[in-house]
């Protein structure tokens, strides 16, 4: 497996409920999201139920209120 640098833009709430998550599962962010992806590929959920509490909690914390449908809304302010 070969690995590369990305740059990637992400909501900041969202970077940070990711960065909780990957701290407490012990992994990296990269590891994190590559198995999110690699599970939503195959139309697979990435999370159990304890797991997806612990994500309700950590989105209280830090104020995240966006959900699935909020993704197609994002726009970048012109520069």
């Amino acid at each position: 497996m070969e690995r590369i640098q990305t740059g990637i833009r992400m909501e900041k709430r969202l970077v940070k409920v990711l960065k909780a998550l990957a701290e407490y599962k012990d992994l990296t962010l990269g590891d994190l999201l590559e198995g999110i992806v690699l599970h939503a590929f195959e139309g697979k959920a990435p999370f159990g139920p304890e797991t997806l509490t612990l994500i309700g909690e950590f989105k209280r914390l830090y104020g995240l209120d966006l959900d699935a449908a909020s993704s197609h809304a994002f726009r970048e302010p012109p520069e």
